[in-house]
């Protein structure tokens, strides 16, 4: 399900909640108008952890405790309406470690909405920060658990099945949803969602945790008397064992405890109304120079790894007026008929900033390419005032969508341009949404083009755009490059993500990084095994493991914008106050993945398996179930997983019906689609419109909703409400009657 489709349903959902009545003492629901056509088709896309009751027969909807005695009401939603539940507390914890945030969200649902006796399945959706992973969800109702636990191809059968289940969906990119089945009326349910994210890192020297906390309106519970109370814990470790100074915050948090490198914070309160906001945080560590540090950990007992873990960190500091190295840049730009629309509109404006943000100086040329390859200039060009006004035109005129996707022309020739180097830093940005045979042979190439070019060889940065690339055969490409990576899934993305790729990679500040203290190791590996540049906009961070005695000190060094030596002495210390292998994670899994895609290796795979499984961790080779565990108090987490294991191992052995389990599917973004790239399927695709008979389905099990909006239809269920049950039955059955010889009319000519 799209999002504008999500929107659609939910859009139906609080239509169909109109028919729910509360009595004459509580306070009535704020009024939702359905989206005109003027507003976004995202209109109800959750800004925050949210649940709906999904309903594919409108006559379930009432109050479980006061009924309303409304007509009955003919039809079913297809697809079902999404009424969000009320929400009756919510709390938000946060540990933030470097530049990973990991956050829960506790809350209590009330299915205020479906009438006692009946049931229906509840939808949870997660909406995470950047680059977000989704780690667990755990459901609580009238005695029954579920909770999420990652599986792998050992673990059950038929696994491609599995794979492709659609349980649980993203319906953005960073919002995953999950079904929740059969619950009653008038249930409560007790969530706790969690993921982790990462936290934005502005030049200047402040990093900015931003986590979709903003409520709508209509999740506030209409009862006079209902408590609601808000309550947020922030604990944050940036890991350098210096102050911590706070920037901004968006709610009114309370410092609870402060150490060297850490602090704690608090936010508690009644409300009348929940946060209306996203939860934001910014903070700075001072520092007018490149700074560092290494941290050690040993692995836990249950780790798969018994290699020692450590982690180098490196930040460009505070100092905004640091000169960064002179830049030549080629820009790389997938002009292939799946561009059209959005993705080329969007990445024509992202290039057109960046040629705006470049220095006399700097130097650049641009490739469009498809199945051919058309230059803006033979050569490279000054980024003086005619050569940006020539290339605005050539870009207005060549960058049409139309043809197929051939990715190794362009890089050759981008390579070429850029093989007379004086003192600058060269980069290539490949900007694409296209999935190609030749993949594995390119990055082959690639590799004895760059790996052998010392420090002034090209950086790659790469940008996917959608799912039909293969976005590891991206991160590959970056790795070797020894440049960064990023991605937009979303249309409404896609410009600003670009935008901030180029001005964070290009700021460069340090190259030709090197680790001088570590040969005499017995074993290292690093991720990524080649070391990136040092920016303005983004810290670099080295992690790996290891066999060996560690140094006190590892002796870092590089090369300044002067063509100077930078050395700096680190110092080496061992934390067990934050998680290095959760914190650590995300990247390792993602950089093996790519050198498990390049190589073709089944033990890498493993690997990476056995990492997502331990860290909780979503990766390509394993998927996330939904499991019901055993009823009464709440046991140990090692119980619990042992729980979930015993019923995958009994659906295993009997394929069992009967076992409280459901398969939610991948959480990866696969290795891209060859098929579509080669047909041009383009990132945005229209939704089908609903045929004479869907639309009158959807208006017959729409209409009371709509009828909600004239003042006559609550005027006559408060009447009903008013009088005795025998009453109000005979009276219901008589508007029924006489609206039957007109009502699917009727209902065609309101809700179309």
């Amino acid at each position: 399900m799209s999002a504008a489709e999500f929107s659609t349903c939910v859009a139906y959902g609080l239509q169909l909640a109109k028919r729910v009545y509360y009595g004459k003492e509580s306070v009535m629901a704020p009024a939702v108008e359905p989206p005109a056509m003027s507003r976004s088709q995202e209109e109800y896309v959750p800004s925050a952890p949210m649940v709906y009751a999904v309903v594919p027969e409108p006559a379930i909807v009432d109050n479980p405790e006061v009924p309303s005695y409304q007509p009955y009401v003919h039809g079913q939603c297809e697809p079902p309406a999404l009424i969000p539940l009320h929400m009756h507390g919510v709390t938000m914890e946060i540990d933030s470690y470097l530049d990973t945030a990991f956050v829960a969200v506790s809350g209590t649902w009330r299915v205020h909405c479906v009438m006692a006796g009946k049931r229906c399945d509840c939808r949870v959706a997660v909406p995470m920060g950047e680059k977000g992973s989704l780690l667990g969800v755990e459901v609580e109702v009238t005695g029954t658990s579920y909770r999420t636990q990652l599986i792998t191809k050992e673990d059950i059968e038929n696994w491609d099945k599995v794979a492709r289940a659609q349980d649980g969906s993203f319906i953005k990119s960073q919002i995953y949803t999950i079904k929740v089945p059969q619950i009653e009326g008038g249930s409560f349910l007790s969530l706790k969602m969690s993921w982790s994210q990462k936290l934005l890192y502005h030049d200047g020297g402040e990093f900015c945790l931003r986590v979709p906390f903003s409520f709508p309106a209509y999740v506030t519970p209409v009862a006079k008397k209902i408590s609601k109370k808000e309550k947020i814990l922030l604990n944050m470790n940036s890991g350098t064992g210096t102050e911590v100074i706070c920037r901004s915050t968006s709610h009114p948090l309370k410092e609870l405890k402060r150490q060297v490198g850490k602090v704690s914070y608090a936010y508690e309160a009644e409300v009348s109304v929940w946060s209306r906001t996203e939860f934001n945080f910014t903070y700075s560590v001072p520092s007018s120079d490149i700074f560092g540090g290494v941290l050690l950990q040993s692995p836990s007992l249950l780790d798969f790894d018994e290699r020692e873990m450590f982690c180098l960190y490196m930040f460009p500091g505070n100092n905004k007026t640091r000169k960064v190295f002179r830049k030549e840049v080629v820009f790389v730009i997938d002009t292939s008929g799946s561009m059209r629309g959005a993705p080329i509109e969007d990445a024509k404006n992202a290039l057109l900033a960046s040629l705006s943000n470049l220095n006399p100086e700097d130097t650049f040329n641009i490739i469009a390419f498809n199945e051919e390859v058309n230059l803006f200039s033979p050569s490279m060009e000054l980024a003086k005032k005619e050569p940006i006004s020539n290339a605005t035109q050539w870009i207005s005129t060549n960058l049409i969508a139309n043809g197929g996707t051939n990715i190794r022309l362009p890089l050759e020739q981008a390579i070429k341009l850029l093989a007379k180097n004086s003192g600058s830093v060269p980069f290539i940005f490949l900007i694409t949404d296209g999935a190609v045979e030749d993949e594995r042979e390119i990055c082959n190439i690639m590799k004895g083009y760059l790996e052998n070019g010392g420090s002034v060889c090209p950086r790659l940065c790469t940008f996917g755009i959608g799912l039909y690339c293969n976005h590891y055969f991206l991160q590959m490409l970056a790795q070797i490059g020894r440049g960064c990576y990023d991605a937009a899934y979303d249309a409404d993305s896609i410009d600003f993500r670009m935008q901030r790729l180029f001005t964070n990679a290009s700021s460069v500040i340090l190259v030709d990084i090197t680790l001088n203290s570590l040969d005499h190791l017995d074993s290292l590996e690093l991720f990524p095994h080649r070391i990136p540049d040092l920016s303005l906009g983004n810290p670099l961070i080295i992690s790996g493991r290891y066999d060996g005695i560690f140094p006190d000190f590892i002796k870092v060094s590089g090369t300044k914008v002067d063509m100077s030596n930078f050395v700096i002495d680190m110092k080496v210390q061992r934390v067990k106050d934050l998680p290095l292998n959760r914190v650590l994670a995300r990247r390792q899994i993602d950089i093996l993945t790519s050198h498990a895609w390049l190589s073709g290796s089944k033990e890498l795979e493993e690997k990476v398996a056995k990492l997502s499984k331990q860290t909780a961790v979503p990766s390509e080779y394993t998927c996330m179930v939904l499991a019901q565990t055993d009823k009464g108090k709440k046991a140990p987490e090692s119980v619990i997983k042992q729980e979930v294991n015993n019923i995958l191992n009994r659906w295993k052995r009997t394929e069992s019906k009967s076992e409280k389990i459901l398969f939610l599917g991948s959480l990866g973004v696969g290795f891209g689609n060859l098929s579509a790239t080669a047909a041009n399927v383009p990132l945005i695709i229209e939704a089908k419109t609903s045929d004479a008979a869907g639309l009158l389905v959807k208006a017959a099990s729409n209409c009371c909703g709509r009828l909600l909006d004239r003042c006559c239809c609550m005027c006559f269920i408060q009447a009903c409400s008013a009088v005795n049950n025998q009453c109000a039955i005979v009276f219901t059955q008589l508007c029924t009657a006489l609206a039957c010889c007109e009502c699917v009319n009727y209902c065609y000519e309101l809700c179309s």
